[in-house]
């Protein structure tokens, strides 16, 4: 049975005696940081001085400084700039301040996994991943509640690394719902492959393919869109309260039979066959090459992909309907994919 670590299997103290570097003020940085301060840690935040981000953290009362500055300062660096751009900051400016007795931390592995970042020794590098976007985990620290988290150690120069992974665990509130062990190599291969076979890309090109059945065989737009994405939330909803099993129990007798019947016509073998093709790329390295190397030359590839999908026809139809549903409540950070991240 996996162990699950609760608040009271870590203590809060360790980390509330820490100087902590926040590099980056992005989703997961914006919450981090405003976790850990809320429970009585030191934070400064980390950023380049052209960021568009530096006005956020400063009028949210943070001290804000370059990431070397606050790397120098720290004795726990943070690192949660997105991924591309991890090895450029952490070589560049982050990594002559590692000295012997701080510690590296990350929330996904990534960059450690693959080779792009190499610590010093004597420095611990851990990880501790909120199972859930960074206004989650806001949201749900200041509601008294918490997102799970998954905790790992690559590098326990001190002897203590684990205790200081589970007291910032604890400080940002993923210990009021539980957190597990894992590993640098487990977190990032499951993680990357499940955005990529089911949550992000299985998921958006299930509901894809889905609309242009409908459309091609002359039903209305916005009646497709009903069937095959608004109502996807109701189904997952129901899937993350109770599991499949409960899904299929609040649905009528007729869909859980149409369930039963034509979910394996849809979701055929050979889709499992492409999934563990998906995921020997991700294990190999194959996956993380192709999207280093196209960021490096300046994302040609990503661009592409992302005009591409942006242009399909299922998301004219969503933006009308939306606009129209009484209980619309838009995300002031959405910028529809335009905007740098």
């Amino acid at each position: 049975m996996t162990e699950v670590i609760y608040d009271d299997g870590a203590d809060l103290g360790i980390i509330q005696g820490k100087k902590v570097a926040i590099i980056g003020y992005g989703s997961q940085g914006h919450a981090h940081a405003q976790n850990l301060r809320d429970s009585g840690v030191e934070v400064r935040v980390g950023l380049q001085p052209e960021s568009k981000s530096r006005q956020k953290a400063t009028e949210q009362g943070f001290e804000v400084g370059t990431p070397a500055e606050v790397a120098e300062w720290a004795d726990v660096v943070v690192l949660l700039a997105p991924d591309q751009h991890q090895r450029h900051i952490y070589s560049g400016e982050v990594a002559q301040h590692m000295g012997e007795g701080k510690t590296l931390l990350f929330s996904h592995g990534f960059n450690i996994r693959y080779g792009y970042i190499e610590a010093p020794e004597g420095v611990d590098v851990v990880l501790v991943a909120p199972k859930g976007p960074g206004h989650t985990v806001r949201r749900e620290f200041q509601a008294g509640r918490g997102v799970p988290v998954i905790v790992a150690v690559e590098k326990d120069a001190s002897g203590s690394a684990w205790q200081t992974a589970w007291s910032y665990a604890k400080a940002i509130g993923g210990l009021r719902a539980g957190g597990i062990t894992t590993t640098f190599t487990e977190e990032t291969e499951t993680d990357l492959f499940g955005e990529q076979a089911v949550l992000c890309g299985g998921t958006s090109q299930l509901v894809q393919y889905g609309f242009e059945t409908l459309i091609e065989a002359g039903y209305q737009p916005e009646i497709a869109y009903f069937e095959v994405l608004h109502e996807l939330k109701l189904i997952v909803d129901l899937m993350w309260e109770g599991g499949i099993a409960k899904q299929r129990w609040s649905i009528s007798d007729t869909a859980e039979y149409g369930d039963y019947v034509s979910g394996p016509r849809v979701i055929s073998p050979d889709v499992k066959q492409n999934m563990q093709a998906v995921l020997a790329d991700i294990q190999s390295g194959a996956f993380a090459k192709r999207f280093i190397e196209d960021q490096d030359a300046g994302a040609p590839e990503f661009t592409k992909l992302r005009e591409q999908q942006q242009g399909h026809p299922i998301e004219e139809t969503g933006k009308k309907l939306r606009a129209l549903f009484a209980w619309e409540q838009p995300d002031a950070d959405y910028t529809d994919g335009s905007a740098a991240r």
